[in-house]
C-alpha cells in the first residue's frame, strides 16, 4: 500500500495528527504562558528523540555483533530512525524560545537572572558552581553540541538506510561491511552525542547537580522504549498478516529477553544514582532529589514523590516480574501490553525529570500558576498546563510516525538479501 500524504493513508493520517497536535500546542501558548509549553515540549522532544537514538543504537549493536536474529526486524528501526532530519527541524522552537528568553528553560543562559526567584542566592554569573561550568554551560556550546548531534544522528541515519536498501537490489555484501563499519564509528559518537545531549537538555535545567550517571540513565530508557516500539511494530505486522511466516516464537523470546535485560540495566544505573548520591549526602547532589521528594518549606513529602514512588515499581519491578516468564514473553498479547506500559513509564520518567526543575516562585503562588509541587497542590501531570505536554507528545510522535509509515513502502519488509536473512528466518534458541 502506497503510503503517500493523502489523508486516506497511514502516513497522511500521521501527518494531519502531528500537525493537529502541534496547532493546539501552540494555542497553549496564550492560554498558559510560553514557559509552560517550552517545558511541555522539551518533555515530548527528550521522549521521541531517545525513541530515535534508542533505535539507531539497536541497529548498530546488531551490525557490530553480526546478529542474525534481529534481522528480520531490524528494517523497522531503519525506517524509524527517517524521523532524526524531523525532530532537528522540531527543535528549533527551543531554540528561538531561548534567545528570545533567555531563563524561559536553561536559566544558565541568562547570567542576569536572579536565582533568588527560585529559592538560590545572588545571579547566575556570580555563581560559583556556574563558573566552574561555564565553558559547557553557555548558549553556543548547547546549540553547537545540539546541531552536531542531529546532523550526526540523521547521517548515520541515512547510511544505514542507504546500505540496507541498496543491498536488497543488488546483493553485494560490501554493504554489510559499510555497516559494520559505520556502526563502528557510530556507537561512540552516539554514546558521547546522546550523553551531552540529555545533560545540556534536562540535567542542566538544575545546573548545580552533579551526575556522573545521567547519560548510562538515558542510554537505558532510550534503549528500553526503542524496544518497545519495536514490539508494538511486530504485534501490528503480526495482526496485518505481514509477518506470518516470518517471525517465530524463538524471535518474540529473543526481544523480550532484551527488554527484560534493560529492565534490570535500568534499575541497576537508577538504584546505583540514588544510592551514591544518598550515602554521600552531599548538598550539591541532594537537593535534585529534595525537589522530588518533599515541599521545600515544610518539609512534608509532595506530589513528585508518589510519581517517584510510581516509577520504581512501575518502570522495574512489574516489568520485571511481567517479563520474568518465558510463557509471557512469547504471549503476543501480553507483550503489546507490556511494550505500551514501559513507553508510558519511560514517557513519565522523563517528564519527572523535566518539570520539577519548573520551580514555584512567589508569583506564581501569588497568581495561583504554581506547578504543582506543593502538598495541596494537584497533581503535576493533571493540571491545565500539562495538557500542553499531551498536545506536544500527540503532535511531535505524529511527525515521527509519519516518517515511519512514508519510508515504509519504500523498502521490502526485511532485508531480502541481506547474508544473516537465511539464519534470521531458521532462527532458533
Amino acid at each position: 500500500m502506497s503510503a503517500s500524504n493523502t489523508n486516506g493513508t497511514p502516513a497522511g493520517k500521521a501527518l494531519v495528527i502531528g500537525i493537529v497536535g502541534i496547532a493546539l500546542t501552540l494555542v497553549g501558548i496564550a492560554v498558559s504562558g510560553g514557559a509552560k509549553v517550552a517545558f511541555s515540549w522539551l518533555t515530548a522532544m527528550t521522549f521521541w528523540t531517545g525513541i530515535g537514538i534508542g533505535m539507531l543504537m539497536l541497529i548498530m549493536i546488531h551490525h557490530i555483533m553480526d546478529a542474525n536474529w534481529s534481522t528480520v526486524i531490524r528494517r523497522q528501526f531503519e525506517h524509524g530512525i527517517s524521523a532524526f532530519k524531523w525532530l532537528g527541524i522540531l527543535f528549533i522552537p527551543l531554540v528561538v524560545a531561548s534567545i528570545m528568553d533567555p531563563s524561559v528553560l536553561w536559566k544558565y543562559f541568562d547570567t542576569s537572572y536572579d536565582l533568588g526567584a527560585i529559592g538560590g542566592h545572588g545571579l547566575v554569573g556570580e555563581d560559583v558552581l556556574y563558573t566552574k561550568k561555564s565553558g559547557m554551560l553557555n548558549f553556543n556550546f548547547f546549540l553547537g553540541a545540539t546541531v552536531l548531534s542531529f546532523v550526526g544522528w540523521s547521517c548515520l541515519a541515512n547510511r544505514f538506510r542507504r546500505c540496507s536498501f541498496t543491498q536488497d537490489t543488488d546483493g553485494d555484501i560490501i554493504w554489510t561491511r559499510k555497516s559494520r563499519f559505520w556502526s563502528a564509528v557510530g556507537l561512540p559518537f552516539t554514546a558521547v552525542t546522546l550523553t551531552l545531549c540529555v545533560i545540556l537538555w534536562v540535567k542542566a535545567l538544575d545546573y548545580h547537580w552533579f551526575s556522573t550517571m545521567y547519560g548510562v540513565w538515558f542510554f537505558a530508557n532510550c534503549i528500553r522504549a526503542a524496544l518497545a516500539v519495536g514490539i508494538l511494530i511486530m504485534c501490528w505486522l503480526w495482526t496485518r498478516g505481514d509477518y506470518k511466516g516470518v517471525l517465530n516464537t524463538n524471535h518474540w523470546y529473543s526481544i523480550g529477553m532484551l527488554s527484560f535485560a534493560f529492565t534490570v540495566f535500568w534499575a541497576y544505573v537508577t538504584f546505583s544514582q540514588y544510592f551514591l548520591i544518598w550515602n554521600a549526602n552531599v548538598p550539591e547532589e541532594t537537593f535534585w532529589y529534595n525537589l522530588r521528594e518533599m515541599n521545600n518549606t515544610t518539609g512534608e513529602a509532595n506530589q513528585w514523590k508518589w510519581v517517584g514512588m510510581l516509577i520504581l515499581f512501575g518502570h522495574f519491578f512489574f516489568p520485571f516480574l511481567g517479563l520474568i516468564s518465558y510463557p509471557a514473553k512469547v504471549s503476543k498479547k501480553w507483550m503489546k501490553f507490556m511494550a505500551t506500559w514501559i513507553l508510558t513509564i519511560v514517557f513519565v520518567d522523563i517528564l519527572y525529570n523535566v518539570w520539577p526543575s519548573k520551580k514555584v516562585t512567589t508569583d506564581m503562588v501569588e497568581s495561583g500558576h504554581g506547578f504543582g509541587l506543593g502538598v495541596g497542590d494537584p497533581l503535576p501531570f493533571l493540571a491545565i498546563h500539562q495538557l500542553w505536554t499531551l498536545t506536544a507528545l500527540i503532535g511531535i510522535g505524529g511527525i515521527c510516525a509519519w516518517a515511519y509509515f512514508k519510508s515504509f513502502p519504500t523498502a521490502k519488509l526485511i532485508p531480502i538479501r541481506d547474508p544473516r536473512i537465511g539464519e534470521a528466518l531458521t532462527y532458533h534458541e
